[in-house]
């Protein structure tokens, strides 16, 4: 009997193992793993960045957030460059209607994701969060068009899972013309054209997300003028102005909205 029993233990242990190895077969460990959806940190000055938003998100009363990358985060405001090109704009424009600035400079989706789930929505219900990152995962083979989108896509969830009723208003990525060939310029182009079209069916008539495509309004034909983007990247005062003049109206109706 005793060896009988032994027997019949050792029957559910080998089925077990017979089909864990089945399910490590089909995870298929080649398999890429789409960088832009996984929630990520980056260097100890970016947490203190971070921790400095986090604490602003404490104090409460933010209806209006802006989050990005460095090309948002030159908009200024609390935790920011006093002489960023926007700041003027932000303090006169967004300030009064209760805002926050929570861009970094050289965050990708998943640095954003993580911020979210780290601190930065605790304690706060903003009526209008202005969303506008991807531009970063473009660069070469980091990202593909359908990754970076997945990537805005996750942060959009993640901010109605924090705060239902916020309506976001989800910017197209800005154009760029960055590319050190022709080449490679009309490959990021394209690639950053197919996340704007894949992430403009996110809009719900703005129940929820209002999509809002501004990037012809940086550029002069096929051209991106200086004067607007510099390094053909970032803005200057004059295309803060542009972006300003380009979204107040839609922030307006989306925070009056119920």
């Amino acid at each position: 009997m005793l060896r009988l029993s032994r027997v019949l233990l050792l029957v559910p242990v080998a089925v077990l193992t017979v089909t864990l190895l089945g399910s490590a077969q089909d995870l298929k460990p080649n398999a890429k793993v789409n960088t832009a959806v996984q929630p990520a940190p980056r260097d100890p000055n970016w947490k203190k960045r971070h921790e400095q938003f986090v604490e602003i998100a404490k104090r409460g009363g933010i209806e209006l957030l802006f989050l990005g990358d460095s090309i948002t985060d030159a908009w200024g405001g609390e935790g920011h460059n006093p002489k960023s090109p926007g700041a003027a704009i932000f303090e006169k424009e967004f300030l009064p209607l209760k805002a926050a600035n929570f861009g970094i400079g050289g965050d990708r989706t998943q640095h954003v994701l993580w911020r979210l789930q780290n601190g930065e929505f605790d304690g706060i219900t903003p009526k209008v969060v202005m969303l506008m990152i991807g531009t970063n995962n473009s660069n070469g083979k980091d990202n593909t068009a359908e990754e970076i989108a997945e990537g805005i896509q996750a942060i959009v969830r993640e901010i109605h899972k924090r705060s239902p009723k916020t309506k976001v208003l989800l910017l197209a990525i800005f154009p760029r013309a960055t590319g050190k060939t022709p080449e490679i310029q009309k490959e990021q182009t394209e690639k950053i054209n197919k996340v704007n079209e894949i992430i403009a069916k996110l809009d719900d008539g703005g129940k929820t997300v209002k999509f809002l495509d501004i990037g012809a309004k940086f550029k002069d034909g096929d051209m991106i003028p200086k004067d607007i983007m510099p390094d053909q990247l970032h803005l200057s005062s004059k295309g803060y102005r542009i972006w300003a003049d380009a979204v107040k109206e839609t922030i307006l109706q989306l925070m009056e909205a119920k």
